[in-house]
């Protein structure tokens, strides 16, 4: 290999003691930044960043030894080493691409550890981060071309304007989806974790953040379905956010109770008995209030906050449960509809329902 194909010299210079130290200083403080500030991440963020980790170790350690090769090779004038002489430059493009690969990894789990400090339990989308590892490395492989290899890139980029243009027609929809998932983020619509409401003309859609990719958003609905919509679609939608800090979401229960009982006893009972579920908060406290009354019942609707809104059903059934037991231990029983048939001579019939 020589310099008509690449330039060994400007190669040789990039690969040295400096740049190599300072890429273990960055995986160093990727790796500082991991033990002082992910400690309250959720178990599985930890698997995750623990696995990219280690395959980040892998790769350094690979480079290492590529690096010691070359250095071997680079800094031998003779000896039996000296016959190697005419793959040393082969050994450094390799170095130089896998330490290039060492770099783009460390700044991509850099960044999403930066990104995990504001969502340490739900975790974060994969794609700012993978934009972010995309634009790095064509910046690094439009600088390596340059340097190691002399390519003038200019009227190559010139050339290729006519392409561009076909291949962003081609693209419209996934680049539209994707500039529009990048608006999301920007704007924190929403974020991995939470449960989402997506309404666009007569569709609905409910369900959780599970990821925002480049091409859409994918929920994961009460039946565990997975529901996937374009950005664009997310973008144009009206959404509606039920899991923001700080603002619990407000349930209820309707209990029929018959005629003839204590009503402010049967309300209390119902107060008290929801506010020992562990799932319903103290404060805002439970609040029961007779919302409305007929021929054959009042209706007593008990009022609650929660903060899991996908548990909103298990949650109604644990109250509904706990009143009515609560209710019949101090002897009142729901109301029944009742059905009474009448004759000119009075009542002929009587049935409970």
């Amino acid at each position: 290999m020589n310099d008509k194909f690449i330039k060994t010299q400007a190669l040789y210079s990039l690969i040295d003691w400096e740049p190599f130290v300072l890429l273990g200083c960055l995986l160093a403080i990727t790796w500082i930044f991991y033990k002082f500030f992910l400690q309250a991440a959720s178990p599985e963020r930890h698997t995750s960043i623990r696995s990219q980790f280690q395959a980040l170790f892998r790769h350094f350690f690979i480079l290492t030894i590529l690096f010691v090769l070359f250095i071997v090779l680079h800094t031998t004038t003779g000896g039996d080493l000296a016959n190697f002489a005419r793959i040393t430059p082969y050994i450094g493009l390799m170095t130089f691409v896998w330490g290039s690969i060492v770099f783009v990894k460390t700044c991509r789990l850099l960044v999403l550890q930066y990104l995990f400090l504001g969502s340490m339990r739900a975790g974060v989308p994969l794609l700012l981060v993978n934009i972010f590892s995309l634009l790095l490395s064509i910046v690094l492989t439009v600088w390596a071309l340059s340097q190691v290899f002399g390519l003038d890139l200019g009227p190559l980029m010139a050339t290729s304007a006519a392409f561009s243009i076909v291949l962003g027609l081609a693209l419209q929809d996934t680049l539209g989806n994707l500039f529009a998932g990048i608006s999301l983020q920007i704007d924190k619509s929403y974020e991995i974790g939470d449960w989402l409401e997506v309404v666009q003309g007569v569709q609905r859609a409910t369900g959780q953040v599970k990821e925002i990719s480049w091409r859409s958003t994918i929920l994961v609905g009460f039946s565990d379905e997975e529901i996937t919509l374009p950005n664009r679609t997310m973008a144009n939608a009206q959404i509606s956010n039920f899991s923001p800090d700080g603002h619990p979401i407000v349930r209820s229960q309707l209990f029929r109770i018959p005629y003839g009982c204590d009503l402010q006893k049967a309300k209390d009972i119902l107060e008290r008995a929801v506010v020992e579920i562990s799932d319903i908060r103290g404060l805002p406290a439970p609040l029961a209030y007779i919302q409305e009354t007929n021929e054959n019942w009042v209706a007593i609707k008990v009022i609650y906050f929660i903060d899991n809104f996908g548990g909103q059903f298990t949650i109604g059934d644990k109250v509904m449960r706990k009143g009515i037991d609560a209710l019949r231990a101090n002897g009142i029983e729901l109301a029944r509809n009742v059905i009474e048939l009448h004759s000119k001579s009075g009542p002929i019939h009587e049935q409970n329902s």
